[in-house]
């Protein structure tokens, strides 16, 4: 099945020469469907409380994070939260969530920087709870790493049975547990090393991303059809001159720039070509959900172009 188009903006902060709000607006009436934050400690807004204000100034633009690191908040936490900026937005939520990869994260804020494993097995029970939270009664969860007893969440989200959840991954692991769990899978490089580094670049080409999508059709089985896939671009470039800008791009990361120009974490070309390259990645790996970094491409004030172009198609 292939899903329509749909653009994400993703931003740290506000954009430049505008406020927080006014980014907000900018980023609805430039027809993206959702304004997303990622959740780190360094340079950025804290996402909870800039999701909430970016609800209350839009009526149609979803928000979220890409993706809340599970460890930063307990899930009981994290599940009011997210119910209550759902009831917000009136159902606009979108609930990014991942084990959490960045080590700088935790090496600063003193936080115990565990094996791969271990934050995906807490992450699959975070995941429970929180659907328990969103549930219609009282419930109890014993696991290896939380416990709830009697606990029934409040307040209950405006979307029925939770806002549509996103997990963002790159391993194996983590893309099987996307595959089934979530309703939007995020797929992204593998971050097992904690920093985007050479492995990250180089699990960042079409050849890992043929891998990934194989990995996420053999574990979705029939849930296939019903998930949305999306990428998350992290060079854009808008201009007339590809190959030159191709090759500054190559040298920067020590890529081939025929690698950098089938990568899904990069963008570059006139509006026609960028509109292109779209529509072959969305045949090629079924992306049809696609995140853009304001603060990551030149000429983004182009973009709405191409989203004129693709969106809901």
């Amino acid at each position: 099945m292939t899903h329509p188009f749909r653009f994400g903006l993703q931003l740290h902060s506000p954009i430049a020469d505008l406020t927080w709000l006014d980014s907000a607006r900018y980023a609805e009436t430039q027809g993206f469907s959702s304004l997303l934050i990622p959740d780190h400690f360094h340079h950025q807004y804290g996402p909870l409380s800039a999701l909430g204000a970016a609800a209350a100034v839009t009526t149609r633009l979803k928000i979220g994070a890409l993706v809340f690191g599970n460890d930063y908040r307990h899930p009981v936490t994290l599940a009011k939260e997210m119910a209550t900026l759902d009831q917000i937005s009136q159902g606009r939520c979108e609930f990014g969530i991942g084990a959490g990869w960045l080590r700088d994260d935790y090496e600063q804020s003193g936080m115990t920087y565990d094996p791969p494993g271990t934050r995906i097995d807490r992450l699959l029970e975070s995941l429970e709870i929180i659907k328990g939270c969103w549930g219609s009664e009282a419930f109890d969860f014993v696991g290896e790493h939380y416990n709830v007893s009697g606990y029934e969440g409040q307040p209950k989200p405006w979307t029925q049975k939770g806002p549509p959840i996103i997990i963002g991954g790159g391993g194996p692991r983590m893309l099987g547990l996307a595959a089934q769990h979530a309703d939007i899978v995020g797929v992204t490089a593998n971050l097992r090393s904690g920093e985007v580094g050479d492995d990250a670049i180089a699990d960042s080409m079409a050849a890992a991303y043929d891998q990934k999508i194989s990995r996420i059709r053999e574990c979705a089985g029939s849930r296939i059809n019903d998930l949305e896939l999306s990428s998350l671009t992290l060079v854009t470039a808008f201009t007339n001159a590809r190959q030159a800008t191709l090759n500054a791009v190559a040298d920067m990361f020590g890529v081939p720039a025929a690698e950098i120009a089938e990568s899904p974490a990069a963008l570059v070309g006139s509006v026609a070509q960028i509109v292109e390259t779209l529509q072959q990645r969305r045949e090629r790996w079924g992306f049809n959900y696609v995140v853009v970094q304001q603060d990551g491409g030149q000429g983004m004030k182009r973009f709405p172009e191409v989203i004129a172009r693709l969106a809901g198609t």
